[in-house]
This record gives C-alpha cells, sequence and structure tokens, in this order.
C-alpha cells in the first residue's frame, strides 16, 4: 500500500513539474489589460453590479473600498479577508477590526458568481476587490485611475495579522506612520488614503473616545470662542453615550456623507474628524508637514483627487501573488485546493484518479501534495 502511495504522489509531482511550464507566462509583476483577451466582460461586469449595489445601498461603496483596504493589510492584496474559518484556520473576518464591522461579502460574490459564468477559473478575487475599491470610489463622485491586475488568490488567511496590522480608530499618528511604513506606505500614503473616510458610518464603540476622552476635548475647547467644537461633540454624544448603543452609526463626514469629495480635510481643520485617528493628522503634526498637506487637499479637491488615486494604486501592490503561488479561487469563501480542503482530504488513490484534475492546473496540486506527501 505504501509503494502504491508513493508511485502516485511521483506521478503527481511529474505533473505538477511538467504543467508548470504552461504558467510561466504570468509569473511576474502586476500589469494593465490583464485580462484583456482572457475575460473582457470583468470590467464591465464588476462596474455594474458595483453600480446596483451603491444605488441599494450608498453606504456600500465605502464598504466595498474597506474591503480592499483591510485585505492588503494583512499579508498584501491576496483577497485573504475574504475566507471564511476552515479546518484549522480562523478567518481575518473574525479579527477586532472586522468582526461585526466589515460588508460587502455578498457584493463580491455576486461579481464572482457572474465572472465565473464568463470565464471559469480566471479573474481572482483579489483582483475583483481591487477593480471593486475603484469602481465604488468613482460610483460616488470620486476619482478613477487605471487598476494594476494579474493578482492570485491566498490559501491561507492570518486572524493574528487582521489584529497586528490593520490600524484601529483611536490611533496615535506615530502608530499610523508606523502601520503604513511596515506595508511600505509613505506619509503621504497616509494622509491621501485617510481622505476615504469622506464616505461611509463609523460605530459609536470606534469614536467614544473621541467624544469622552477630557485630554482630546482640551486641544479642541479651550480657546472655543464660538463654541464649534463644543456643538459638534454634542451632536456626537447625542448618537453615542458613555455606555451602551455601540452599534450606533455616525457619517464620518458630516457635510456631504455620500459624497467622494475632498470635505473631509475640510472637517479635520475645523477640529471635526469623527475618529481619533483622523484628528491626530493636525493635532500630533508637530512639524506641521502633514498639516500643509491637509490644506493642499482642503482648498483643491484635483490635487487631492490625483493623489488618491496614486495612493490606491501604491496600496494595491503590496505584496500581491503572482505567478505559480497561490490559486483562482472558485468561490472567494473557500479554498479550492488547500490541505484542509474537502477535495485534498480524500486518500491519495482517489485524488489520482479525480476528474477535477482534467481542469485542475497541475501547479495548484502543490499544497495537497504537500499535505499527503508519504
Amino acid at each position: 500500500m505504501m509503494e502504491q502511495k508513493g508511485r502516485i504522489f511521483l506521478i503527481l509531482v511529474a505533473m505538477v513539474f511538467h504543467g508548470a511550464e504552461s504558467f510561466s507566462d504570468d509569473d511576474g509583476p502586476l500589469v494593465l489589460d490583464y485580462y484583456k483577451e482572457k475575460c473582457p466582460l470583468l470590467e464591465e461586469i464588476v462596474r455594474h453590479n458595483v453600480e446596483v449595489a451603491v444605488f441599494k445601498d450608498p453606504r456600500m461603496a465605502a464598504s466595498l473600498l474597506r474591503l480592499h483596504f483591510h485585505d492588503c493589510f494583512v499579508m498584501g492584496c491576496d483577497a485573504s479577508v475574504l475566507l471564511d474559518s476552515f479546518g484549522g484556520i480562523t478567518s481575518e473576518k473574525q479579527a477586532g477590526p472586522n468582526l461585526n464591522s466589515l460588508r460587502g461579502f455578498e457584493v463580491i460574490d455576486q461579481i464572482k458568481y457572474l465572472l465565473e459564468e464568463a470565464c471559469p477559473r480566471t479573474v481572482s478575487c483579489a483582483d475583483i476587490l481591487a477593480v471593486a475599491a475603484r469602481d465604488s470610489v468613482a460610483s460616488r463622485g470620486g476619482p478613477s485611475w487605471d487598476v494594476w491586475l494579474g493578482r492570485r488568490d491566498s490559501l491561507q488567511a492570518s486572524f493574528s495579522g487582521a489584529n497586528q496590522f490593520i490600524p484601529t480608530p483611536n490611533s496615535s499618528l506615530q502608530t499610523l506612520i508606523s502601520n503604513f511604513k511596515q506595508q511600505g506606505l509613505d506619509i503621504g500614503d497616509l494622509v491621501a488614503l485617510s481622505g476615504s473616510h469622506t464616505i461611509g458610518k463609523a460605530r459609536c464603540l470606534n469614536f467614544r473616545q473621541r467624544v469622552y476622552d477630557v485630554n482630546f476635548r482640551g486641544q479642541y475647547e479651550i480657546y472655543d470662542k464660538y463654541r464649534r467644537y463644543t456643538s459638534f461633540r454634542r451632536i456626537l454624544q447625542s448618537i453615542c453615550p458613555k455606555s451602551g448603543r455601540n452599534k450606533d452609526l455616525a457619517p464620518l463626514d458630516f457635510m456631504t456623507p455620500a459624497r467622494f469629495d475632498n470635505h473631509y480635510y475640510v472637517n479635520l481643520l475645523q477640529g471635526k474628524g469623527l475618529l481619533v485617528s483622523d484628528n491626530v493628522l493636525v493635532t500630533q503634526d508637530h512639524e506641521g508637514e502633514i498639516l500643509k498637506q491637509v490644506w493642499a487637499y482642503a482648498t483643491d479637491e484635483k490635487l487631492f483627487f490625483a493623489a488618491f488615486a496614486n495612493s490606491m494604486v501604491n496600496m494595491g501592490n503590496i505584496n500581491p501573488i503572482t505567478g505559480n503561488q497561490g490559486e483562482i479561487r472558485k468561490n472567494c469563501r473557500n479554498y479550492l485546493l488547500h490541505p484542509f480542503s474537502p477535495f485534498c482530504n480524500v486518500t491519495l488513490n482517489q485524488l489520482s484518479l479525480s476528474p477535477m484534475l482534467s481542469y485542475v492546473p497541475h501547479t495548484d496540486l502543490l499544497p495537497c501534495l504537500q499535505a499527503h506527501e508519504p
């Protein structure tokens, strides 16, 4: 029996390395028009479904943008955030920054379903997230940009990484700078990408400290002659009491909550950022360099749009999986060939005879081979 398993294993290894040659043309960095020949309907399908979803629920634009952000900051832009818990893997959805907070999974599911109908096993979930983020911003009046494509999907998730690397709503400026630096992003990217808070909402749980922390209040209210800051704080108190109502929502931008524009930066200059992590861009910038950037974006929306688009491209380039690594999932919530998957969790004899081998790329069998190595 052991000899038979060994022979089957060697056959599968040979299949893997023989098949690997056909995938070498996909190896390398991200490119534009990656799916021009492989899946020409990609952009149209994603754009239409994003527009429909945002029409039904305007907040969905911010939710889809946030999905891409939370994905890229944990192991790179690899769609690991979309995976459900399975086997010994705990989903990133269960991590503190994501639990009962991330939204939009059903929209991605629908897009993936339609793309599988149009071009099976071709478009990665990671690329869907990147394109959907761009189209979400554009649907609310924001900028558009060319999305570099060719990502593949991860075979793992990182619950601990999601808890460690995603910035929290009460982060200090130095913590934010460090978070972004770990991802290869600079202060300019931090300030530009923070502008995404021009749309969307936040839970009371995430801005309570901003409302009731005496030290934070004092920075604004000590010279509040016209009681502008005090009035804004009282509005927030009416939404978010000192305890309870943790899930109640407030718009990140009270001025134009459903439109992607530069009012976020105007709010910061007026002391009306909703989150602590918003306001620290101004209050903890002791050298004044970030403040100059905030002023520039507050007075020039086109400048902000250009910077935001450039930084989104930078973020989308964080550690993508390309070439023969990872996989193209059929369902964004599940691994196809992870060692814990039902397909891999069979005898070697069944695996070698499975009809799935007729359409599964041989290189994608590596995780199964590692799991079943005699």
